[in-house]
């Protein structure tokens, strides 16, 4: 008996070990986030006695996975995200025993399409992207049936655009930018073809598949988490595109210029408003388990959502950060301090 109870107080050990093995914040998730929860984590560093949170950029998709692969310092305390959580990861989540989970909306961003300031500022619409970039499309003879995408230049998608070969520097699958340029771009695009929107209603795993799929014979490349290194791609290839949140072109301005998409240039007030038509919301969960474990959790969050950083006049809309109005941010505010769970009904 007596060899049984040390053999369980040795096992609750080892299994308590881990929330205790952990005195910072420890931060995954979006790269397009990853600038402004840095900003924060400094600024919580710098304000207070607690260790300066830890930060890894692995996309959005990567950080649902950490995030949702269970309870315990071992597990990251927070994900950012640049598209909201998928129906699926909280599933995941809730297998895993991640129960309860705090979701933040922290503001907007808007995905820009950019070549170098030394080239030819274009025009683009919803539809030139789609026609530019997706795996199928309808047969240029205009039948109403998809073809493997022909289209070599932009000047071959629309005579309006220049007669340079399609490049465009871009995410990977596991980033949030490239699931909401798919869903915002392409779609966008896709739904112009009022035949093409119809399959929708009739088979929506199709019409998801026509309409969300990227070419994959170079035209797109896939350049990794790193927004910065694509930046810097254009910079020495003038006649390439490159997709990436509003603020790295904020921060760049001089070496890149955006495109207009459908007729809207990127601006603070075009992507608050969502007349820019590639706008989208920022968020970061929270997994409620380890407040109280990891100390700080509650500072960073209350720092984060503070108006002095997420206000209009707050230090992340320097970093680029577009802020959400003044209702939606008392409210998201509120929630966010109260770490209210969420329910998985608001997901799809």
């Amino acid at each position: 008996m007596t060899a049984l109870v040390a053999s369980a107080a040795t096992a609750l050990t080892l299994a308590s070990a881990p929330a205790s093995a952990r005195d910072y914040i420890s931060i995954v998730g979006s790269s397009t986030v990853y600038p402004f929860a840095t900003t924060v984590a400094e600024r919580f560093g710098r304000s207070t006695s607690h260790p300066t949170p830890k930060i890894e950029s692995t996309g959005s998709g990567g950080g649902m996975k950490l995030f949702c692969a269970g309870v315990g310092t071992q597990n990251p305390d927070i994900t950012n995200a640049s598209r909201r959580m998928k129906k699926s990861e909280f599933e995941q989540c809730q297998q895993n025993g991640v129960k309860d989970i705090a979701e933040v909306v922290i503001g907007y961003d808007g995905i820009v399409v950019a070549n170098s300031a030394e080239a030819k500022h274009v025009d683009l619409t919803l539809r030139d992207l789609f026609l530019a970039l997706a795996k199928e499309v309808p047969n240029p003879n205009g039948k109403e049936e998809l073809v493997a995408n022909p289209y070599q230049t932009w000047k071959d998608v629309n005579p309006a655009l220049p007669n340079t070969k399609i490049e465009v520097l871009g995410p990977p699958p596991t980033s949030g930018t490239r699931d909401a340029f798919d869903e915002l771009a392409i779609e966008g695009g896709c739904k112009t073809f009022p035949w093409l929107k119809a399959i929708k209603s009739e088979d929506k795993g199709r019409y998801k598949a026509i309409c969300r799929s990227i070419r994959e014979d170079g035209a797109y490349i896939e350049a990794g988490e790193n927004d910065n290194l694509i930046v810097q791609k254009l910079q020495k290839n003038p006649a390439a595109f490159g997709v990436f949140g509003f603020s790295y072109l904020d921060q760049n301005r001089g070496k890149i210029q955006a495109a207009n998409v459908a007729g809207n240039a990127p601006t603070f007030d075009t992507i608050a408003s969502g007349d820019y038509p590639l706008s989208r919301s920022l968020y970061f969960y929270v997994k409620k388990a380890h407040v109280g474990v990891v100390p700080g959790i509650e500072g960073y969050v209350k720092e984060f959502t503070s108006e002095k950083a997420w206000g209009p006049d707050g230090y992340l809309a320097d970093k680029g950060m577009i802020p959400l109005g003044d209702d939606l941010r008392a409210d998201m505010g509120k929630q966010a301090r109260n770490l209210t769970p969420m329910t998985g009904d608001e997901l799809h």
